[in-house]
């Protein structure tokens, strides 16, 4: 195992100076001796020197977007040589496949680490509580979402019930235009949600939209929400404004309801700004300098104002994985970044029509 920069593996809470810490990533990546063989591979391909050239997170639109290379790459060259022969893996994750084959990487401990930290901090300032149980449908393997927060749950003292959400399999049914057969996997969801609702000690509730809806359809599981739950965090990209009023005032008026939005591509997921007025768009804030966005207009290849909507770009900067510049499925509304904050900050976020020449099916998201 090589030794890093000590700015690639500051503890949470210390936040580096953000083009000092690129420039360290970029030393580490690019090295041959402790670079990922994905990336050293690729050097031939670029027409500028990384280590050279790359200054600041603005000269990250200088690398092509090779995210739709992770498709078909082997794991193993993802992660970083400097790592050594027993890297602490948690999984090999992807991205769902909602457009074309799913790109995939790999997770390390010390960075899901470094996330749940900060997941921590920001669902405590949601008031979400500590030393309660979690019951959870969202997808497991080969999704990151179900490692990272069973992980969270005990972390945050409680215990995980999980429901497994096979999304593939809704976004399958709905392209063949089977809606019937999507409403009755939904409803076998919430027939799941049901029994640990009613048996056992259930302090948070996380789930999609549509599922959401779909379980406030039973008049004995609102009940049961509101007698048990202290908090229900919503995840995918979509709640209308007026849907989520009507859950805050009156089916769920003193539970908790915050929103998480997560990426692949970016190693993680971020809850949404703490102190947003009902009125107000769900708002999510970067977990810089590692997870960072840029709104942008891509047939002009610059950023659209504050408060127009544009493509969303991700990157992803650390100690374990380098991915800049990947173009997302997502378009979203510009919000200015808190103070401190490398790129944008992004709200009302949705997905495009299509994708790489593939129709975008959200499903039960």
């Amino acid at each position: 195992m090589s030794a890093a920069d000590p700015l690639l593996e500051l503890p949470y809470g210390t936040t580096p100076d953000p083009d000092e810490f690129l420039r360290a990533a970029i030393r580490w990546h690019f090295s041959k001796e402790t670079g990922a063989p994905f990336w050293l591979d690729r050097l031939g391909r670029l027409d500028f020197d990384p280590v050279e050239d790359i200054r600041t997170f603005d000269d990250l639109k200088l690398f092509p977007n090779f995210a739709n290379e992770l498709r078909d790459v082997r794991a193993e060259d993802l992660i970083p040589r400097g790592y050594g022969r027993r890297p602490g893996i948690v999984g090999v994750f992807d991205s769902g496949g909602t457009t074309g084959a799913p790109k995939r990487v790999v997770m390390l401990q010390e960075w899901l680490d470094m996330l749940l930290a900060h997941s921590d901090a920001q669902l405590d300032a949601h008031g979400v509580p500590r030393d309660v149980n979690w019951l959870l449908a969202i997808p497991s393997g080969p999704h990151m979402v179900g490692a990272s927060f069973q992980q969270l749950v005990a972390r945050r003292g409680g215990l995980s019930f999980a429901v497994d959400v096979d999304p593939r399999w809704v976004k399958k049914v709905i392209a063949r235009g089977d809606q019937a057969e999507s409403d009755r996997y939904t409803e076998h969801l919430i027939d799941q949600l049901q029994h640990p609702l009613r048996s056992q000690d259930i302090g948070v509730l996380m789930l999609t939209p549509p599922v959401l809806e779909r379980l406030c359809r039973r008049d004995e599981l609102v009940d049961l929400v509101r007698e048990k739950v202290k908090a229900i965090m919503w995840v995918g990209t979509q709640l209308d404004p007026d849907t989520r009023n009507l859950y805050r005032t009156e089916l769920f008026p003193d539970t908790v309801l915050c929103s998480g939005f997560g990426n692949t591509m970016t190693l993680g997921h971020v809850t949404e700004r703490p102190g947003l007025g009902d009125d107000d768009p769900c708002v999510y804030d970067p977990f810089s300098p590692y997870m960072t966005y840029n709104v942008v207009d891509l047939e002009k290849r610059r950023p659209v104002e504050y408060g127009e909507r544009g493509r969303v770009v991700m990157h992803y900067v650390g100690k374990s994985l380098f991915l800049p510049n990947n173009v997302e499925r997502d378009v979203a509304t510009r919000i200015r970044p808190l103070p401190g904050q490398v790129g944008d900050a992004v709200a009302d976020i949705a997905p495009v029509r299509e994708f790489d020449d593939e129709k975008v099916i959200e499903g039960v998201y």
